[in-house]
């Protein structure tokens, strides 16, 4: 069955503007649409800033919590250093022991991406280093390291705890 044209014209949409629509009307509806889809843009970029600065801030938290208790784990590994090197006359039940608890919180340190790194023989660096003194030294070139007191650690590709040096003068 055909439609008349008036029904025809009651159920298809117009492609054409209402009167109503038509000049400036029209023009600053558009132009108030423009506006408020900028704006939901500029509130959709801002959130997802947002959300980027509180995770780098929930990182950064995370990380300082976990510097703050392996330092001083740092400082234990030192005491096992130094009582290693004298438990020569210890017996060997008690120093198979020291090693096993010395290797195991090694270990831990190690899986958490922390490592020991050497600096005997390499040049004095700020940024990997500690000065403890300055000693005379005619084998090896002025700046260069020649005794390690304690033990530097890196952390990824951060330094965690410079190296504590004695540096030929």
């Amino acid at each position: 069955m055909a439609k008349s044209g008036k029904e025809k014209e009651e159920t298809e949409p117009s492609t054409r503007c209402p009167a109503d629509f038509e000049g400036t009307e029209y023009e600053r509806l558009k132009a108030e649409l423009s506006r408020e889809q900028e704006l939901y843009l500029r509130a959709l970029a801002d959130f997802d800033n947002y959300r980027r600065r509180v995770e780098r801030e929930r990182a950064g938290s995370a990380h300082a919590g976990k510097r703050e208790l392996i330092l001083p784990l740092l400082e234990v590994l030192d005491d096992f250093d130094r009582a290693l090197e004298h438990l020569g006359e210890a017996p060997e039940w008690m120093s198979s022991g020291f090693d096993a608890i010395y290797r195991r919180l090694n270990g831990i340190l190690q899986a958490q991406g922390i490592v020991p790194y050497e600096s005997l023989g390499d040049r004095f660096d700020p940024a990997r280093h500690e000065a403890a003194g300055m000693t005379e030294s005619r084998d090896v070139e002025p700046g260069t390291v020649v005794a390690e007191l304690c033990r530097g650690y890196r952390w990824g590709d951060e330094v965690l705890r410079p190296a504590r040096v004695l540096v030929a003068q």
